[in-house]
């Protein structure tokens, strides 16, 4: 069998459908010197959340970074980002954020968005609540050293988180969403509770993403200047929604190498 084909199909095992196929060139990040693996965290409504982790081996009092999913779930490509954290020293936890309502890592894109589209915001603020309550249990996190960071759909709820926690101390959303219309599941967005952010944002956005024009980036950046709160928003002239994304022809290998390097000095910059 041809080598690149059968790489890709492995690849491509822990991936949503809908992002099929699946780039040769993956980053895979060794868990080498770490612990990693799956959790069951319990939610206060009793529902078991799965998530996966990554931490240096035998590390205490780790700083921890919550890692939101993309739309497409937790899969690979997020529990990547996990390691790569953890050999930064970082305790890091992706719940899956939908499993109340399905696996979307099973699905095509035409049945992701009605899956997607039930998840309250109210209940991805109490699953992360409980996630961070979850790691400060296992006596290896130092959860007054939190940060959030998300990619895609996980960028719009880092700034929602920032507004919501009381104890984090930054947050890195890249190419979330920024405007939308309210509805019942989504009272509010980004540019809604800017005023209410308690935490220093830095995000990443590319200015060729068809899904978030640069106007919605000037109205968050207007916001953030009017009640003088910190938030920097940086934008990659040559880049696409999921530059960050190494599995995806969206993929810009020097702004997602520069992003994350940015991301580790923020954190650092700002005690975690």
């Amino acid at each position: 069998m041809n080598e690149t084909l059968t790489r890709r199909t492995l690849l491509a095992g822990g991936f949503a459908l809908a992002v099929q196929p699946v780039s040769a060139d993956v980053i895979q990040t060794s868990a080498d010197g770490l612990t990693v693996g799956e959790a069951q965290i319990p939610a206060p409504d009793g529902v078991l959340v799965p998530a996966y982790f990554a931490r240096p081996k035998n590390g205490k009092k780790l700083p921890v970074v919550l890692v939101v999913q993309e739309i497409f779930g937790v899969h690979e490509h997020i529990k990547d980002i996990c390691r790569r954290l953890a050999h930064q020293g970082y305790f890091a936890i992706a719940p899956s954020l939908y499993h109340r309502q399905g696996d979307v890592t099973k699905l095509e894109m035409k049945d992701i968005f009605p899956v997607v589209g039930k998840v309250p915001d109210a209940q991805v603020m109490s699953d992360l609540d409980a996630t961070v309550a979850w790691a400060q249990r296992t006596k290896a996190a130092n959860t007054k050293r939190l940060a959030i960071t998300g990619f895609c759909w996980g960028g719009r709820i880092c700034w929602l988180y920032s507004a919501h926690s009381k104890t984090l101390k930054a947050a890195c959303p890249f190419y979330g969403r920024l405007v939308g219309q309210p509805s019942e599941l989504q009272p509010k967005h980004p540019l809604d509770i800017v005023k209410d952010l308690n935490a220093p944002i830095l995000g990443f956005y590319g200015a060729k993403d068809r899904g978030i024009p640069l106007e919605s980036i000037e109205q968050i950046r207007k916001s953030v200047s009017e009640h003088h709160k910190k938030a920097e928003i940086i934008v990659y002239p040559d880049s696409e929604h999921g530059f960050h994304a190494d599995y995806r022809p969206s993929y810009n290998e020097k702004d997602a190498k520069d992003a994350f390097a940015k991301l580790l000095a923020f954190f650092k910059k700002n005690g975690v």
